[in-house]
Parts: structure tokens; C-alpha cells; sequence
């Protein structure tokens, strides 16, 4: 087990790296001088170059990415120069709130997507499994932000049982932390919920058609047996696989509802800094939700050994 992870972790280096390119070169990507866009038309040139040698941009581009990357390794990600405080300070005050809002949602969809993907292979091409095409389709056409404005209306305005927006820690209660994350979290968690049903479905058909269903269906098995104790476990790895994935998406993915519900997490924190042209802070963040997608896809792979012992990690 250990030298598998040691392994895995070596092959993700190459991954890294060419994530770091890409996300040193962000600052080149916008139009103009980076400098000159950060501090605005109005500036004086003798302003523009001072920044320009405080960022190091009058520096070769390969030394720039060699000090940046030397000083990433060591965990200094730079400072923001509108917060006026260090880059893994500024991730470390908005990771919370995101981690939340991802486990929360992931929680949604799962409990929304396996009593459907199995009821819906369990009654193949009756009304059960035609509802869920029908919902699946819903999650995937209908984007999130649509459906956290439908959300806000019928819960918020109307029913006036959830705060519109906003964000409260953990630490002022578990159920007034929920209250604010409740919406957004089903905002997100309903479209993971689409895609995640149609895998569960899909994988338990596909063990459905196994001899060894049909041999045991032929001996008595009772169906509720069948399908919890021996189809859902042998169908759990394209789920699993699908559920790790989709984490990794919410993390990544949840800039647009955590600027709607005005929640103080790591999108909200890129959005604003991309408005702000605070480079050091987009690269910070891309960066470390990179590495997250990596580490999230290597413990999903060591999953695999727990929910089927036939897998050995080499």
C-alpha cells in the first residue's frame, strides 16, 4: 500500500508540473501589461515600473517561474497585493466555507442519485426508470445558477424558511451553518445528482445482466437481497469513481454560487481576484485546486482496495 501511494504520488509530479506552467503563465494571458492593469489607467509610469520590480516582471520569464515555483514548493504561494496579506493565508480563511458547501452537496446528490439509479434499473424501462431519464435530463440542461434563483424564490422569498444569502461558520451552531449552505448546496448537488443517478443505473445494469444474478434469481434469491447485498456492491467502482470526480467538480466549480449566495469561499475569493487582476491570488487558487482534483483522484484509487478486495494496489 505504501509504495503504491509513494508511486502515485511520484506520477502526479509530471501532472503538477505542467499545471504550474500553465497557471504561472495566467499573468501573461491577459491583454496589456499586468502591472499596469492592476493599478489602473491612472497611474504614473514611474508607478507602473516600481510594480513591475516588486512583482518581478523586469526579470526573464524563465527566472520568474524558477524564484515562483521555488518558493511554491516551499508552501510561499506570494502575497496579494489588494489584501495585503500572503496568498495561503487568504486560501486558508476561504477554504472552509468551500469545503463545506462541496461535502454538503455531495451528500445531496448521493442521497438523491442511489435510491433512483436503483430503482430505475431495478424496473428497467417502466415508470421509475422513464422518471429518471426525464429528472436527468433536467439536472443536466438546467445550470445551477437557474436553479438556485427557483430556490431562492420558493424557499427564501416565498416560503421564508432559508436566508437568501450569506454565510455563517460552524462555530455559530451546526444547524445556523446549515441553514445558510442549505440552498446553494442543492443548487449544486441536484446536477451531480443527474449525472451520478444515470452511472448508478447504468452500472447496475450492467451487473444485472451477470450469469451469476440470473443463477441466483433462478435459486430464490429475494430481490431486495439481490440488489443490495451482491449487484450494488459489485457496481459500487464506476460509482465510486463518479462520486470522486464529481467532489473534485464542486470544489472547482462552485465560483458561481458562492458569488450568488455571497458565501466567502475559494470561488468567490477567484472571482474577485480575477476582477481585481490580483494575479498572485488566481494563480494561488488554481494551483491549489489542481492538487486537490490529484489528491481526490489517488484516494478514490485507494478506495477501490476497500470496496472490492479482488483489486490489489502494486
Amino acid at each position: 500500500m505504501a509504495f503504491y501511494i509513494a508511486r502515485r504520488l511520484l506520477a502526479t509530479i509530471p501532472v503538477l508540473f505542467v499545471l504550474s506552467v500553465i497557471v504561472f503563465l495566467i499573468i501573461y494571458l491577459i491583454p496589456g501589461d499586468p502591472a499596469a492593469v492592476m493599478l489602473g489607467d491612472g497611474a504614473s509610469p514611474e508607478t507602473i515600473e516600481a510594480l513591475r520590480e516588486q512583482m518581478g516582471l523586469n526579470l526573464p520569464l524563465l527566472t520568474q517561474y524558477g524564484t515562483w515555483i521555488g518558493h511554491a514548493l516551499q508552501g510561499d504561494l506570494g502575497d496579494s497585493y489588494f489584501m495585503r496579506q500572503s496568498v495561503r493565508t487568504a486560501l486558508a480563511e476561504h477554504l472552509g466555507p468551500t469545503l463545506s458547501l462541496a461535502v454538503l452537496a455531495e451528500i445531496i446528490a448521493v442521497v438523491i442519485a442511489l435510491p433512483l439509479g436503483i430503482r430505475a434499473a431495478s424496473r428497467r424501462g417502466e415508470a421509475a426508470d422513464k422518471a429518471l431519464t426525464g429528472f436527468s435530463l433536467f439536472g443536466i440542461t438546467v445550470p445551477g445558477f437557474v436553479l438556485s434563483m427557483f430556490t431562492v424564490l420558493l424557499f427564501s422569498v416565498q416560503l421564508k424558511w432559508l436566508p437568501v444569502s450569506g454565510y455563517k461558520p460552524i462555530s455559530d451552531g451546526l444547524w445556523t451553518h446549515l441553514q445558510y449552505l442549505i440552498l446553494p448546496a442543492i443548487s449544486l448537488g441536484v446536477v451531480q445528482a443527474a449525472l451520478l443517478a444515470r452511472v448508478v443505473r447504468s452500472s447496475m445494469l450492467d451487473v444485472l445482466n451477470e450469469s451469476y444474478v440470473k443463477t441466483a434469481l433462478a435459486k430464490g434469491v429475494g430481490e431486495r437481497g439481490l440488489v443490495y447485498r451482491h449487484v450494488l456492491r459489485n457496481a459500487w467502482l464506476p460509482i465510486l469513481t463518479v462520486i470522486g470526480g464529481s467532489f473534485g467538480t464542486l470544489i472547482a466549480g462552485a465560483a458561481v454560487i458562492e458569488s450568488i449566495f455571497n458565501i466567502p469561499g475559494m470561488g468567490q475569493l477567484l472571482v474577485n481576484s480575477v476582477q481585481r487582476r490580483d494575479y498572485s491570488v488566481i494563480q494561488g487558487v488554481v494551483l491549489f485546486v489542481a492538487f486537490a482534483y490529484v489528491l481526490v483522484n489517488l484516494v478514490v484509487d485507494l478506495l477501490y482496495a476497500i470496496v472490492d478486495p479482488r483489486i490489489r494496489l502494486k
